[in-house]
């Protein structure tokens, strides 16, 4: 079973590559939805965040106001350090389970572990490969505007809070240049399933 983390800054087209692998017949773990799922009212890390942070960080029907513990931490790296010792344990051990799950379903999957925060909490992991997508930092900026509706200067504060581009690129083994049209990004993705399957 390959074991592939997929990675890339914000509005990089890493959610274009996931959904074509998917297609293919990937198996696709998604970190945020795994960080989100570990967060659920009445989860020891959901418990502990509010012991860290205060029930302020905690919305009107009981879940985790996401905005209020964003505000919290964002542009703290003494807090967002706390924050990240409480979720990333918690993380680490239900993406491990969810690989094993795919692994006894199907000895043969390719899983990718779609994870933004590779390079910060993640890159000595036993990857088979690491594959980046790849697009400058200020095309990255404009879609965030362009297509989220994001103010430019959040848009910046944004990007500007993620590792650099060329940490990201000194880990990978594979980039898919996401700068173009998408359908050269679906090509790209399409090489690297050839590529994965061993059919090359």
């Amino acid at each position: 079973m390959p074991l592939i983390a997929l990675t890339g800054g914000i509005a990089s087209g890493k959610s274009t590559i996931a959904r074509r692998l998917a297609e293919h017949g990937a198996v696709i773990v998604d970190a945020d939805q795994i960080v989100r799922d570990v967060q659920t009212p009445g989860s020891p890390v959901l418990a502990a965040i509010v012991a860290e942070f205060g029930s302020g960080v905690i919305a009107h029907d009981g879940a985790l106001d996401r905005a209020a513990l964003g505000e919290r931490v964002f542009g703290d790296d003494e807090a967002l350090a706390r924050l990240n010792s409480i979720v990333h344990p918690a993380v680490r051990e239900e993406s491990a389970r969810r690989f094993a799950a795919a692994l006894a379903a199907d000895p043969e999957s390719v899983v990718v572990y779609d994870v933004p925060l590779l390079v910060e909490a993640r890159v000595d992991d036993p990857w088979d490969l690491i594959v980046l997508a790849d697009a400058p930092a200020e095309l990255r900026i404009r879609r965030l505007i362009e297509l989220r509706g994001m103010a430019e200067e959040a848009a910046r504060a944004r990007v500007a809070a993620q590792v650099p581009d060329a940490a990201r690129r000194a880990i990978a083994d594979v980039m898919v240049n996401t700068s173009l049209d998408e359908g050269h990004t679906i090509a790209q993705t399409d090489a690297l399933w050839e590529r994965l399957r061993g059919r090359e």
